[in-house]
C-alpha cells in the first residue's frame, strides 16, 4: 500500500527555550546535552507530524556546535524532515540564538537525526515519502541519499561499491 506523500513543511517543528541557569556549564554556556535533549525531542515531533506514528531516534546523524550559548539567550529550534527511506526520516534541526535586545537571530547550531516509525510491538512502519518544495528542502532532500549511504557503509550494513550516489560524487 503506498501512502501519500507529505510536503517537508507540514512537519515543521518549532521549539523555544530559555536558557536557565540548570541548563549551564561552569562558564555559563549551554550544555552540550541539554541541546541534544531539546533537539531530539523537537525532531521526535516533526517526524511524529509527518507520518502520524510513535517515532524513535535510530541515529544522531551529525551535530555542529558551531557557537557556544550563553546563560539567559533565547534559543530556537527548527525541525524539519528532509527525507523519507522505508521505515526511516531524516530531519534536519537548525538552532538559532535570538539577541534579547535586538531580536536579531544568528544560527548557531545544527543536526541531523533519523527517526524510525514503530507500532505498539515496536516493529518498524513505513512512513510516507516527503515532498521538498523550497531550495533549502531540495538540497536538503538530495543530499540525505548520499549521507544514509555512508552511514550504511560505516555501519557495515553496505558495501562501498553499492553506494551509487557516493560513487557518483567523487568518480570512480
Amino acid at each position: 500500500m503506498a501512502l501519500n506523500p507529505r510536503n517537508a513543511k507540514d512537519s515543521l517543528t518549532i521549539t523555544t527555550e530559555h536558557v536557565l541557569p540548570n541548563d549551564t556549564n561552569h562558564i555559563g554556556n549551554l550544555f552540550g546535552g541539554r541541546l541534544l535533549q531539546w533537539m531530539d525531542t523537537t525532531a521526535a515531533i516533526s517526524a511524529h507530524r509527518h507520518c502520524k506514528r510513535v517515532c524513535v531516534t535510530a541515529t544522531v546523524n551529525n551535530v555542529s556546535f558551531n557557537k557556544p550559548i550563553k546563560q539567559g539567550s533565547i534559543v530556537t529550534l527548527e525541525a524539519k524532515v528532509s527525507r523519507t527511506f522505508n521505515t526511516s526520516m531524516e530531519v534536519f534541526i537548525d538552532v538559532w540564538v535570538e539577541d534579547p535586545v535586538t531580536s536579531e537571530r544568528t544560527k548557531c547550531n545544527e543536526a541531523i537525526y533519523t527517526f524510525v516509525a514503530i507500532d505498539q510491538n515496536g516493529s518498524p512502519l513505513p512512513v510516507p515519502p516527503v515532498v521538498p518544495e523550497t531550495e533549502e528542502e531540495k538540497s536538503r532532500y538530495e543530499g540525505a541519499l548520499r549521507r544514509r549511504q555512508l552511514a550504511l557503509i560505516l555501519a557495515g550494513r553496505m558495501k562501498p561499491d553499492d553506494a551509487t550516489e557516493l560513487k557518483a560524487l567523487f568518480g570512480k
